[in-house]
């Protein structure tokens, strides 16, 4: 089912499957910080506002702004701690 990353909850296990329309910007950002299609993240941490979004990804941990949460598109995966 795809989804933004802001949709997931923590403990869920999305892979990036594109970006939003209009978000060209923040798409380039997110390629710069290894997200690009296909690439496996857990969310790891969420903040009592929404904003940030912490995610897990190859090896490390990856903290992202609601807009930038936003503008990627995920597939869902398997999932709850």
């Amino acid at each position: 089912m795809k989804a933004t990353l802001r949709d997931l909850e923590v403990g869920e296990i999305g892979t990036v499957s594109g970006y939003a329309r209009g978000a060209i910007a923040y798409r380039e950002k997110l390629l710069a910080m290894g997200l690009t299609r296909g690439t496996e993240f857990m969310v790891a941490r969420i903040a009592p506002m929404g904003d940030p979004v912490e995610i897990q990804l190859r090896g490390f941990a990856l903290t992202l702004r609601k807009d930038e949460a936003s503008a990627l598109i995920v597939e869902r995966g398997s999932g709850h701690e």
